[in-house]
């Protein structure tokens, strides 16, 4: 198949061409997939997008009346994607269902002892020659109260840690992890977790229902000082109430790989530019906030998998016209 990857950094092109070996005529575009640049895909059979190319209806369109048949996620979100629009056109959608669940799990981890050992203030002033501890206080994990919102494949690995350094694991679920419970997870309604967590950390996808789950209410509930963090999808958090409630000192942290207007910011370098955007520049402005570009992901095995799990995805759709990777509408 003829396959336009759009978003594409070295790194991807390093990965999938190992993978592909040949199989399939990959074109490799740097720009977001949008309706500025969909005209790309013009005499290809697919597309392979990540998680900030956007494929709405206008789009979708635009890509079915140039011959496209399948959407490749090499994600394993799907929130960018127009479905029913997807599904009235006759485009199959497959994604990356698990590429390395260790790998976000394990970076939320990094956040956290960053945040709490205040790891990035230490460094800096040890560069500077300034080796005072004042302000750089931090507290024990084992014996906190951590709470898990989204137990899958990720959410279930972060309570595994969590649980090793000692801390009561609380977890928030539709579908309860087994796993999870043969730890010793103990399932409760949002609104108690909230209250109850020392540290939150989000691990759930993005749906219509959940948008700004984390809001100006669910804020109020949480415990003085309480720390935040989200790996998941920037959409989760209203990013407004999130910066009342750290100028408030209701949140003691907080930390990010996401952010809701990320698709402008994040996997450029923009350190030559003025960021045009004042609310991610006032998260800057804390010292008690972590900023990732949307890194968590990306390790050795991740992007191996990834780019595994959508040849095989390709691959399978040009065999059978199906994927077992689809995603439905319901």
């Amino acid at each position: 198949m003829k396959v336009a990857v759009f978003s594409a950094k070295q790194y991807d092109r390093a990965s999938f061409d190992k993978v592909n070996a040949g199989r399939h005529q990959l074109d490799y575009f740097e720009p977001h997939l949008d309706s500025a640049t969909a005209p790309l895909a013009h005499g290809h059979d697919a597309v392979c997008v990540f998680v900030n190319d956007r494929l709405d209806s206008a789009v979708l369109d635009a890509l079915a009346s140039d011959g496209v048949r399948l959407v490749a996620l090499r994600c394993a979100g799907f929130n960018n994607v127009d479905l029913a629009a997807a599904r009235r056109l006759g485009i199959t959608v497959a994604r990356v269902p698990a590429y390395s669940p260790h790998a976000v799990a394990e970076h939320t981890v990094a956040l956290i002892l960053a945040l709490n050992r205040k790891l990035h203030r230490a460094y800096n002033r040890v560069r500077e020659g300034n080796f005072a501890l004042e302000g750089l206080l931090g507290f024990d994990l084992n014996g906190r109260t951590a709470g898990i919102v989204g137990t899958g494949k990720i959410g279930a690995v972060a309570a595994r840690i969590l649980h090793g350094f000692g801390c009561t694991v609380l977890a928030f679920d539709p579908y309860p992890a087994e796993s999870c419970r043969a730890l010793g997870v103990r399932y409760v309604a949002l609104d108690e977790l909230l209250g109850a967590s020392d540290i939150i950390t989000l691990h759930c996808p993005l749906t219509p229902e959940n948008h700004h789950l984390i809001n100006a209410d669910a804020l109020e509930k949480m415990k003085q000082g309480a720390m935040l963090i989200n790996t998941s999808r920037g959409g989760l958090l209203d990013t407004r109430a999130v910066i009342a409630a750290l100028k408030s000192g209701k949140l003691g942290h907080l930390g990010l790989d996401v952010y809701e207007e990320e698709s402008e910011l994040f996997f450029e370098d923009l350190s030559g530019t003025i960021l045009r955007d004042d609310i991610f520049t006032r998260l800057l402005t804390f010292p008690n906030v972590i900023i990732t570009g949307h890194q968590g992901f990306f390790t050795r095995e991740a992007l191996d998998n990834i780019a595994r799990t959508t040849m095989e995805n390709i691959t399978q759709f040009e065999a059978t016209g199906s994927s077992p990777n689809a995603v439905g509408v319901s």
